[in-house]
């Protein structure tokens, strides 16, 4: 697979893709209200397409605060039903959070299931008030730097 930072002419593929890959009405999820109106951050948006061009999957992050800190929001994260079992999906999220890294951010949040996440280094939060309805036991922290997430606490809110 070939991983590129996403470009315009890939929206309606990759909405579609998330579309395939999540059940309808995904917009209404609590994670949503974090994306609504909050442009994703381009350098971390990204595809991964095979040899002929075709979409295998995708992964966006987001500008969010936690209280006063900043902090990225990963998700979605889609790979093809076709190309599901491959180890593309862990192969997104490592290389999209090795590169979160490598911009400078310090800490990334997400709504998942731990026991998938946990080996990406994320874990359950503490303190972290999502929008309704979030199942607190479904928002993963992850350190991008030692102790990033010290003392970081409060309600999730967009960036903008």
């Amino acid at each position: 697979m070939n991983l590129r930072q996403e470009q315009p002419d890939d929206l309606w593929e990759v909405e579609a893709l998330y579309d395939l890959c999540f059940a309808p009405g995904r917009e209404m999820l609590s994670s949503y209200r974090l994306r609504e109106g909050n442009d994703p951050v381009a350098e971390l948006c990204m595809v991964a397409r095979d040899d002929d061009g075709v979409l295998g999957g995708a992964i966006r992050f987001w500008p969010v605060r936690v209280g006063n800190a900043a902090c990225l929001l990963l998700g979605p994260v889609a790979v093809h039903p076709t190309r599901q079992g491959e180890g593309l999906g862990a192969f997104l999220i490592q290389e999209g959070v090795q590169h979160a890294a490598a911009l400078g951010w310090d800490r990334v949040l997400l709504i998942g299931d731990a026991p998938y996440y946990a080996r990406f280094g994320f874990r359950k939060s503490d303190g972290l008030i999502m929008p309704p309805p979030t199942n607190p036991d479904r928002v993963l922290i992850h350190d991008l730097r030692p102790g990033a997430w010290e003392g970081v606490a409060g309600p999730v809110t967009p960036a903008r």
